[in-house]
């Protein structure tokens, strides 16, 4: 194995074009951790608004490497390992919110951040998986406790979070709304979307009642009407922060749970997907791929906010 690498890497904060490919030592595992050698780095919005602002926590300078979704082949092990083994094809987002530069030939982690890539599954589909179905699992399982019968509503239904959201409420059992333009809805029938509404036809509080929970991927006056959507007793579940992480900045309505949450990782909650993907109940959808040092071709289409599904860059 070579001492370096290839990574992108930015010395400032900005627009796609801070973006380079450099050469970089390849880092060495330490304790609890494994090397892994990068197949392929999902690309998601998280990665552009990390380039453009920083970490969440604001305390990470550049020169810095984004990509959280990583999926690769085990290369080594520190001290102390006993979950994986060199050869091992691995998947997951490690050290979320803190960096872990999946943008790279090759990435160290937490070995329990990763869990074995699923049956039947290649390693390309598998790193476009973990930052957003994490995010659907632990929003709408964990935290909304979503049961067969309950009607979902999923804004954003065909993006990143929302296809992959869509099918989780179905393999639970729920009636899924699910929110895109016309012309794709046939693509949410086709993801077992229930009740496909289109978004452009008026606000959502006039198109849609009787909701049990709510995924909100979008924030802003869509959050704030969904609650309007909402049974007594509902709960609104965002994704988007609000402003200095203040929950008691979120909009409120009496007799409903409005709440947000953080994705993390969580060897758990991968092991669920990858339980549904191996029953086929769940399968994620590439909407372009990218070589490594095109990655600023792929936040500018990801800023487009046009993708179906998800971007991946491929690395080796």
């Amino acid at each position: 194995m070579s001492a370096t690498m290839k990574a992108i890497s930015q010395d400032e904060r900005g627009g796609p074009e801070v973006l380079r490919l450099v050469e970089q030592q390849v880092p060495e595992p330490g304790p609890a951790e494994v090397l892994v050698r990068v197949h392929a780095a999902g690309v998601n919005p998280t990665d552009w608004k990390t380039r453009t602002r920083g970490y969440f926590y604001g305390d990470e300078k550049p020169p810095f490497t984004v990509g959280f979704d990583v999926a690769g082949t085990v290369e080594a092990t520190g001290p102390g390992v006993t979950v994986h083994s060199p050869g091992d094809q691995v998947f997951g987002l490690p050290r979320f919110p803190h960096p872990a530069g999946a943008y790279a030939e090759y990435l160290t982690a937490p070995a329990r951040h990763l869990v074995r890539v699923p049956q039947g599954m290649d390693l390309l589909h598998a790193a476009a998986l973990p930052l957003s179905g994490l995010t659907a699992w632990q929003a709408l399982v964990d935290t909304a406790q979503v049961r067969p019968g309950q009607r979902v509503l999923v804004h954003a239904a065909v993006g990143g979070v929302g296809h992959l959201a869509v099918q989780i409420a179905k393999a639970h059992g729920a009636v899924v709304v699910g929110t895109a333009s016309a012309g794709k809805h046939d693509y949410l029938r086709e993801l077992g979307v229930d009740e496909p509404v289109d978004y452009t036809a008026g606000p959502i509080d006039e198109l849609v009642t009787n909701i049990d929970v709510v995924l909100d991927t979008l924030g802003g006056d869509t959050r704030e009407r969904s609650l309007a959507c909402l049974r007594p007793g509902g709960m609104l579940v965002s994704v988007i922060p609000p402003p200095g992480f203040d929950s008691t900045l979120l909009p409120r309505r009496d007799g409903v749970q409005v709440t947000w949450m953080l994705v993390e990782p969580d060897p758990v909650g991968l092991r669920s997907l990858v339980e549904l993907v191996e029953a086929g109940s769940l399968r994620v959808h590439v909407d372009r791929t990218f070589p490594l040092k095109d990655a600023a071709d792929a936040h500018r289409y990801g800023e487009k906010g046009r993708t179906v599904g998800k971007l991946v860059l491929t690395v080796s």
